[in-house]
């Protein structure tokens, strides 16, 4: 673990299809800017870890354990573990940060891309 560092330094986790994330990895918790593409789904899943995050560009549709939202840019969501929860990105793509806690281990199991800067922050 580097103790400082850059998001555009980091080899993005491919997440999902047309959504990667950069990680960074403490003890006890991660914390990751993640890039969705215009109408990226994230399909209904669930994980043990608590997920705080909000949105830094662009709008999604997240639904929480049943309940939807649009949310836009400073808007936050705070997932429960093990509960249900769905994204879809807006037509512009969204970018967010999340916070996860215990941290995300098995993304380590995920394809590694080549560090490339993300969508935020911009002109870096």
């Amino acid at each position: 673990m580097d103790t400082f560092s850059a998001f555009d330094r980091q080899s993005p986790y491919q997440v999902w299809k047309g959504v990667v994330a950069r990680a960074i990895q403490g003890d006890r918790i991660t914390l990751a800017l993640v890039d969705l593409e215009p109408g990226a789904v994230v399909s209904e899943h669930q994980h043990e870890n608590e997920q705080l995050g909000f949105v830094v560009l662009g709008e999604m549709r997240m639904t929480i354990g049943g309940t939807p939202r649009d949310l836009n840019p400073g808007d936050t969501y705070v997932i429960p573990g093990n509960v249900p929860h769905i994204a879809v990105a807006g037509p512009q793509g969204c970018t967010v940060v999340d916070v996860f806690s215990p941290p995300r281990a098995d993304w380590e199991k995920l394809d590694r891309l080549e560090p490339t800067p993300g969508r935020w922050p911009r002109g870096s």
